[in-house]
């Protein structure tokens, strides 16, 4: 008797990173419009308003762009502690904490020159989000604690800081006994490259470049590797695994607190809010995800997830289609491109019972 099992492939199909999220954005697409038909929406309005809102024009290509980079951001920084077989959930906290210390540097220097201040409250967004991983990452180098529980906890705790700040000693005496954190220098802003595409389009690809260049060639990357395949081997051959723990959730949560930096420079309000995270940091574990944990893979995904949320917005604003729509499609984006993943890397095989059961 024959029975279905999933076997490794000898290798692994050429393409398969690429090929995966096209087969799940085809899948999306495909049962997004089962879905619209049956609700009775109009299929080729929803995407064809989904398309001119996201790429249809130089104006809607910066919306896009724009919204790419902190979902880049955070899903590098997502894959960064994947490497090593970790996982940081709380990317959403770090991204608020990062734009707490850019603005704490910005309310410091008030009067600096714009280009010295946008590098100092960057490098503070940096510094501000590695702060905020350090508690989960000593817990989980030293006790062992799950860096999934302590990166999630803290997120709340960033957000209800914020809510402090809003009504308490950051307070803007210009809004009128409304919360609302005083806004940025005015030279604090990043500028635009074209239309309204900011320069954290560029930022980001660089940093993106590097790391995936850097975890790629350096010996550090090659001692997380090792260490997140067999904590033995690591061992073995000299390398300190708890030090990689904690260096990693560190430059993890640098990375994602850089994100809340950029965010921040280029919001054209130009306060810190709890809405300044938006989302990016648990949308970057799906943009990772995607990306099949690769660094070099985040970019591309992170402009077409942007595009999606982009077009998602428009289809809320449309008349009788359900806001629930971009949401959905997001998700079966995820799933389609997960399953070809699978499959880009096993297969399923008949084999006799008794083979598959011993």
């Amino acid at each position: 008797m024959k029975r279905l099992v999933l076997a490794r492939r000898e290798t692994p199909t050429r393409g398969g990173q690429p090929l995966a999220f096209l087969v799940g954005l085809v899948f999306a697409l495909v049962v997004g419009a089962i879905l619209l038909w049956i609700t009775g929406d109009p299929v080729l309005d929803v995407y064809e308003r989904m398309w001119d809102r996201s790429l249809g024009s130089q104006n809607t290509w910066s919306d896009t762009f724009n919204r790419a980079v902190p979902l880049a951001l955070a899903g590098l920084a997502v894959s960064i502690a994947a490497t090593m077989g970790l996982w940081n959930i709380g990317a959403e906290g770090q991204i608020m904490f990062g734009a707490i210390a850019a603005t704490f540097v910005g309310r410091l220097l008030p009067d600096a020159p714009g280009l010295v201040l946008i590098v100092a409250m960057l490098l503070a967004a940096a510094l501000g989000g590695a702060l905020w991983s350090f508690g989960p990452a000593v817990a989980r180098s030293e006790i062992g604690v799950s860096e999934i529980i302590t990166t999630l906890m803290l997120t709340e705790v960033a957000s209800r800081l914020i809510v402090y700040l809003e009504q308490g000693p950051w307070k803007d005496p210009d809004g009128f006994g409304f919360p609302g954190v005083t806004p940025r220098p005015d030279q604090a802003e990043l500028g635009t490259l074209w239309e309204r595409t900011h320069i954290g389009v560029l930022i980001a690809l660089a940093v993106i470049i590097g790391f995936a260049w850097y975890l790629r060639r350096s010996v550090w990357g090659y001692e997380l590797r090792i260490a997140g395949s067999s904590e033995k081997a690591a061992a073995y051959a000299g390398i300190s695994v708890r030090r990689k723990v904690l260096g990693v959730l560190l430059v993890s949560g640098a990375v994602a607190g850089f994100a809340g930096g950029i965010e921040l420079l280029t919001t054209t309000t130009g306060k810190l809010t709890v809405q300044i995270s938006n989302g990016y940091g648990f949308a970057g574990i799906i943009v990772a995800a995607l990306a099949l944990m690769r660094p070099s893979g985040v970019a591309a995904v992170a402009l077409a997830f942007g595009a999606l949320q982009v077009g998602g917005q428009a289809i809320q604003t449309n008349p009788g289609v359900s806001p629930a729509v971009a949401t959905i499609l997001q998700g079966l984006v995820l799933f389609g491109a997960i399953g070809a993943a699978v499959f880009s890397t096993y297969r399923l095989r008949l084999v006799d019972r008794q083979v598959a059961e011993s």
